[in-house]
């Protein structure tokens, strides 16, 4: 599942030891909230999903910001942008 996989990247990734994918839910928040992330683990997952599903992200857009609200918005977001 799409899901199970950005969670696997997010802790691989930002080297998360402590965190299962099961651990994160996908309708957290990743910032702030949730898993607390901030714009360099933005930046650095950013980089990873462009390199593995082959997607474009604009770093300061806000169609961007609303992508890395949780799990599930950026599974959506890869799902979309496959299909292209």
């Amino acid at each position: 599942m799409l899901e199970q996989e950005v969670k696997a990247l997010i802790i691989d990734v930002l080297q998360l030891e402590d965190i299962k994918p099961e651990d994160i839910d996908s309708e957290a928040p990743l910032f702030v909230e949730g898993l607390g992330l901030d714009s360099i683990d933005a930046l650095e997952i950013g980089v990873a999903l462009q390199k593995r599903y082959g997607i474009t992200l604009a770093a300061e857009s806000q169609e961007t910001r609303r992508h890395f609200a949780s799990v599930r918005a950026l599974a959506s977001m890869i799902e979309a942008n496959r299909k292209k």
